[in-house]
């Protein structure tokens, strides 16, 4: 891409891995809702790791899941503006902010996935089970969830190399 158009685009030529995260997180939740019942559980490494089929209408750890059906228009709402906010936000990031850069596309792919769910089905599918024995268990999850997490984190992990960019140069 010459360099007048990647300045006009910014970082957007990373939209590729949002849109692959939609897509295989699409297809999984496809997979997982035709392959098992609901809250059917196939274990796949005895008391750690398990398939699951569950539906959950609030946000992350069911949070508002059990209210009257608002909150699915609420974060429909909120993962549609915070969704426009990083495809601007990528656009302006300049040529050496690639893990910024995949980082938001992480966030943004995983975002569009879990509100395609919200809107079109009305609740988030989620089949991902992690748990210890039968006595723990982790909130089941989805590849979308997965990728906002690790989206996340590395936007964490930016600000701290941020930070210390910044300490450096007032020193």
């Amino acid at each position: 891409m010459p360099d007048h158009a990647a300045g006009r685009f910014g970082r957007l030529s990373w939209l590729w891995l949002s849109v692959l995260v939609l897509v295989i997180d699409q297809a999984s939740k496809y997979y997982f809702e035709h392959s098992l019942n609901l809250y059917q559980q196939i274990i796949v490494i005895p008391d750690y790791f398990s398939w699951t089929l569950a539906y959950n209408t609030g946000a992350a750890f069911s949070f508002l899941a059990d209210s009257a059906g608002w909150q699915r228009w609420l974060f429909a709402l909120i993962a549609l503006v915070v969704s426009s906010v990083l495809v601007v936000w990528l656009k302006r990031l300049g040529r050496n902010d690639t893990w910024l850069a995949v980082a938001l596309a992480l966030v943004l792919g995983g975002a569009i996935g879990n509100l395609y769910d919200r809107v079109v089905l009305g609740h988030v599918i989620d089949f991902i089970l992690v748990h210890w024995q039968n006595r723990w268990y982790f909130p089941a999850f989805n590849v979308a969830d997965s990728a906002i997490t690790v989206g996340a984190v590395m936007l964490a992990l930016d600000m701290f190399k941020s930070n210390k960019r910044t300490e450096a140069a007032h020193d």
